[in-house]
């Protein structure tokens, strides 16, 4: 079997947001407005499926079918190491991240959705096969919410079966003391038996970081995601020296080398490898047995949740599905009948590959023309 294409489009959509009248254009924060789907076709007639985000999806495109076809031409899609050797030596020896990474990834996951097309087996088999059902915390907090309306958008989704619920911060004008009020807010409306995590985006310095901390230790935060510029590994290691609460990093690094970093200086309790940011499934299971070596588990973080099941249920480490309110609506448009959260649980399907049949009409409507 050999790859003989690579087609990738930038698409666009919106979504429905609880108590937020109409919908929302794109799929979450304000700059997140477009995604790259891929396809990667082989002589045989099996075709793989992936997608991505919206960080330069234009440029992701052109990468794909003016430099990662030509160099990936004829190989066989089911020797994954021998793709990503040839990625590494003719596209990026000195090991940059950003587009040929989120490039790579599209590659890769497409490859295994065709891998385990052809072995009839669902990806996550074919990455150990570690369990077939996965617990499942929602990205509920938008930044659009009032402080009332997050804690009744809260109340909505353990009605909904949810048991934890994840939340923005270092987004509000009021900063760290309005964010505080805002995580009180939330465990005053949902109580104690609720895992409640939030999620800076890389926004906060460290010294509002441990502002933060400091004021929400007793709301008993199951993990502080990503809370500092650039994901500082050095300054992360610091902050968890300062905080009980467990800090989480890695949703969107590039490649297993920054991954290493901020396991190697103690910055995280809580490693969260992305297929779709960090090149593959190849790249996350390497980061995943990483983690184990360090006794740490491996969570989902940045969305797109119907591809990073597959790495979470394979592997023995992995542990608890993100079901971002926007990134699952995306995945419900394009892939429908795909699994989705039933009473806060998320189960493989059975289905070979990735088991998503792609609607046609619907990658149509969404297409940027």
């Amino acid at each position: 079997m050999k790859i003989k294409d690579i087609r990738a489009s930038v698409h666009t959509t919106s979504i429905e947001v609880p108590l937020l009248e109409g919908r929302v254009a794109g799929y979450g924060r304000a700059e997140q407005k477009e995604f790259v789907f891929c396809e990667v076709e082989t002589d045989e007639g099996l075709t793989g499926v992936s997608i991505t985000g919206h960080f330069l999806a234009r440029s992701v495109v052109a990468a794909l079918e003016h430099h990662f076809l030509p160099a990936v031409l004829d190989l066989d899609p089911r020797d994954i190491e021998a793709v990503h050797q040839r990625v590494w030596q003719k596209l990026n020896p000195r090991t940059m991240t950003g587009v040929v990474s989120s490039a790579l990834s599209l590659l890769d996951i497409a490859l295994w959705d065709i891998a385990g097309k052809h072995e009839g087996r669902p990806v996550a088999s074919l990455l150990g096969g570690a369990r077939t059902q996965l617990p499942v915390y929602v990205t509920f907090g938008f930044p659009q919410y009032d402080k009332d309306q997050l804690a009744e958008a809260a109340r909505l989704q353990v009605a909904a079966g949810f048991t934890a619920l994840k939340m923005v911060v270092a987004v509000d004008k009021g900063g760290w003391r309005e964010d505080a009020r805002r995580i009180r807010a939330v465990r005053e409306a949902v109580g104690g038996d609720i895992d409640l995590m939030i999620d800076a985006n890389y926004l906060f310095t460290p010294t509002d970081a441990k502002y933060l901390a400091r004021a929400v230790e007793d709301c008993h935060l199951t993990w502080f995601e990503e809370p500092l510029h650039q994901n500082d590994a050095r300054a992360m290691a610091d902050l968890r020296e300062h905080t009980s609460i467990p800090l989480a990093a890695g949703q969107m690094e590039g490649h297993r080398w920054r991954l290493r970093e901020l396991v190697e200086r103690r910055a995280v309790d809580i490693l969260q490898p992305n297929p779709c940011y960090c090149g593959g499934f190849t790249e996350a299971r390497k980061a995943a047995h990483l983690a184990q070596i360090y006794n740490l588990p491996i969570a989902h973080g940045g969305g797109w949740p119907l591809f990073s099941m597959h790495t979470l249920a394979g592997l023995m480490n992995g542990w608890i599905l993100e079901w971002h309110i926007g990134m699952g609506q995306v995945g419900q448009q394009l892939f429908p009948g795909s699994p989705a959260p039933e009473a806060g649980k998320i189960s493989i399907s059975g289905k070979p590959g990735l088991g998503l049949d792609v609607d046609r009409g619907a990658l149509h409507d969404t297409l940027v023309r």
